[in-house]
């Protein structure tokens, strides 16, 4: 067997293992931390907690995503999986933005955070990404010349142009906002605390309810750290993906495809694992739930194990 055959025969293999180790991990990840944020949200109804758990639903269809044969079907599962990413992408920013309200402009956030004005913001989420994601499949034109050699990657079903569309001009607007959102909240906090730092002296009732609002609008800024943290493991995973992309679709010669296939494609994914375990290990309300899921099925499997004949 000649080498070319053999390339040939186990980059699926060694692909399609990834993949599925990725996509199980990544699957049951997030609904483990998507069942804890449901808990908390219907205990306290909070609207930050719809856009974290609707985070960890479309990280979690990114793990579902990761399936699929033939070449139609592989134009869907690219479809779907780009719709998923965008989705994770534009609700990350939905979460800072929510953040971003809340310590910028608080009496307008009180009045925004509605019921119905969450549903729709998160609808028109969904609708955008599904939209821009299956392009493709209602375009002819975006997909690619080439014919099908049976390996299912972007370049491979996708004309390169769609990725400048599907990707780049997302990712580099919603980048300059985040940076943006973030340089203005660390001076608003550095404000907040020094207004702290001066108060705490003062004995006076205003001072004091001038304090609080002030420690209510730190609590903010304090719960924005675990966003950032969100933000910047995005940009560590996804940057060399979208950065790459550029430069292949400007250097044909640079021979770029299979390192964005085999190996910055996949680094992206690895987001969609990251996003779970960074509320699990940064934020504590989640912490103390799934601390309370694990204790009370830890309880549940010691109670059956004393009830066993066994035992008896």
């Amino acid at each position: 067997m000649d080498q070319p055959t053999v390339q040939s025969f186990v980059r699926p293999r060694v692909m399609g293992f990834v993949l599925t180790i990725s996509a199980l991990l990544i699957v049951s990840t997030n609904l483990l931390v998507g069942t804890a944020l449901l808990k908390l949200l219907l205990k306290r109804g909070c609207q930050s907690w719809c856009f974290v758990l609707n985070l960890a639903l479309a990280d979690t269809l990114v793990g579902v995503a990761i399936t699929g044969l033939g070449k139609t079907r592989c134009l869907l599962r690219m479809s779907f999986l780009t719709s998923t990413c965008m989705a994770s992408i534009l609700t990350m920013f939905l979460i800072s933005l929510d953040r971003y309200m809340a310590i910028k402009m608080p009496l307008r956030y009180s009045l925004m955070s509605g019921k119905w004005k969450t549903t729709g913001s998160l609808l028109a989420v969904w609708i955008s990404s599904f939209t821009m994601g299956f392009l493709p499949v209602m375009v002819p034109q975006l997909q690619a010349a080439a014919p099908y050699d049976g390996f299912c990657a972007f370049f491979n079903v996708t004309h390169d142009i769609a990725i400048i569309v599907l990707y780049c001009l997302l990712f580099f607007p919603v980048l300059s906002l985040f940076i943006y959102m973030y340089l203005d909240i660390l001076k608003i906090a550095c404000i907040h605390h020094k207004q702290i730092s001066q108060i705490s002296h003062g004995q006076s009732q205003y001072h004091h309810h001038h304090q609080h609002q002030l420690l209510r609008s730190w609590s903010h800024v304090k719960a924005l750290r675990t966003v950032g943290v969100l933000i910047g493991c995005f940009l560590v995973l996804w940057s060399p993906f979208f950065v790459v992309c550029i430069v292949h679709l400007l250097c044909r010669e640079c021979a770029l495809k299979e390192v964005l296939e085999n190996y910055l494609w996949l680094l992206g994914l690895f987001n969609s694992l990251i996003n779970p375990l960074v509320y699990a290990c940064w934020q504590r309300e989640v912490r103390l739930q799934l601390s309370d899921m694990f204790s009370c099925i830890t309880n549940r499997i010691l109670f059956l194990l004393m009830l066993s004949p066994a035992n008896i």
